[in-house]
């Protein structure tokens, strides 16, 4: 298969759309067309884990931290990048873009938990993310047109693609002395059988779907119009905050945290004794979100690592934070992302990295 196959499914799953702006997200690394059969799992592409998926002999790497973030002006060849890059191995990231999704990151937490009732923490802002396109072609030439516009991006609604709407019309032109009009001549009002197509076009799309509307187009001057529209209400956003089905005690929940997440230790602050009704979760370093953990009445906040004002902050009105180390909040997501990957590409092999590791240790 094709890494592009890895890919689309990676974006079904976790949306890039959704990860935060600050976040670097996707495929970092990597030629869509080239083919690609085994895939490593890892939070954090390090020499280690790249030396490990070299010796498996994995040709991508599925890293939840992007070992790519701020602007690059040049390739360490030492570095695993440029190692990558030598080797022809794809390196793919998801974030965020993972902890806002449905099933993800911070999904996983809340079913460490047992929580119910969930919705975001943070819920995102909407951003408009999408033109409209209304074109005006004659009959003959429409599916061209139409597979143009698809084939470069257009067309998508949620998981449907190839998406338009058609009606027909009458067009009128009157063609300028130097014009060449494909129907009628220059120099004379003409008028035209047309079909109006509309179609979606995501922002990131625009400029290879116009070039493709003029390269398809049999006029000179194809007409269009190219709406911007409104954003539209999401449901997702970075953490969760849910309820316990019955009131249910702290101690025991440290000890279910400590065993899924396959850890001997936590961070506690606040209560640690009593029971509670509410929590909130946000996997990574989410002590920025106390406020609005607070405001929606959260009793203990799971995290992965907390400023120590934010902490106090939570403690002073008896919110219990427990921190797990950062990517001891992340590592589970990866063994539900495995089994997702596996039944939508049978054909691909998919390990979990054994050797990576938290850069910290308890001692």
């Amino acid at each position: 298969m094709r890494l592009s196959d890895l890919v689309a499914v990676m974006e079904r799953i976790a949306p890039t759309r959704f990860a935060e702006s600050w976040d670097n997200v996707g495929l970092l690394v990597g030629d869509p067309a080239q083919p690609v059969s085994k895939v490593l799992l890892t939070i954090d592409y390090t020499e280690v884990v790249a030396r490990e998926g070299r010796d498996a002999g994995c040709d991508a790497a599925i890293a939840y931290h992007p070992p790519i973030f701020a602007g690059v002006k040049r390739i360490d060849p030492a570095g695993v990048v440029h190692d990558a890059i030598r080797r022809g191995v794809a390196i793919y990231s998801p974030h965020t873009a993972l902890d806002v999704a449905a099933g993800g990151t911070n999904d996983v937490l809340c079913d460490i938990l047992g929580l119910v009732e969930r919705s975001p923490l943070k819920p995102a802002q909407p951003t408009s993310e999408q033109f409209k396109l209304v074109t005006f072609v004659p009959e003959p030439h429409l599916e061209r047109v139409r597979a143009a516009l698809f084939e470069a991006g257009a067309g998508r609604i949620g998981d449907y693609r190839c998406c338009s709407f058609s009606s027909p019309g009458t067009g009128t032109f009157f063609g300028e002395e130097g014009t060449n009009p494909t129907v009628g001549q220059s120099g004379k009002l003409e008028s035209a059988v047309e079909i109006r197509m509309e179609t979606i076009v995501p922002i990131g799309s625009v400029e290879a779907v116009m070039k493709a509307l003029r390269g398809s187009h049999p006029y000179e001057e194809p007409a269009f119009d190219l709406h911007l529209l409104a954003a539209t209400p999401v449901s997702v956003g970075q953490g969760r905050i849910g309820s316990f089905a019955v009131p249910t005690a702290r101690e025991p929940l440290f000890d279910r945290i400590k065993h899924l997440l396959e850890i001997d230790h936590l961070l506690v602050a606040g209560p640690t004794s009593g029971t509670i009704r509410r929590a909130a979760v946000c996997a990574g370093s989410c002590g920025q979100f106390v406020g609005d953990a607070l405001a929606q009445r959260a009793e203990l906040y799971l995290t992965g690592e907390m400023r120590h004002h934010d902490a106090l902050r939570a403690a002073a009105v008896g919110m219990t934070v427990v921190c797990t180390l950062h990517s001891h909040s992340e590592r589970a997501t990866l063994k539900r992302l495995e089994p997702l990957l596996k039944e939508a590409l049978p054909g691909l092999e998919v390990l979990q990295s054994r050797l990576d590791r938290d850069p910290f240790a308890v001692r």
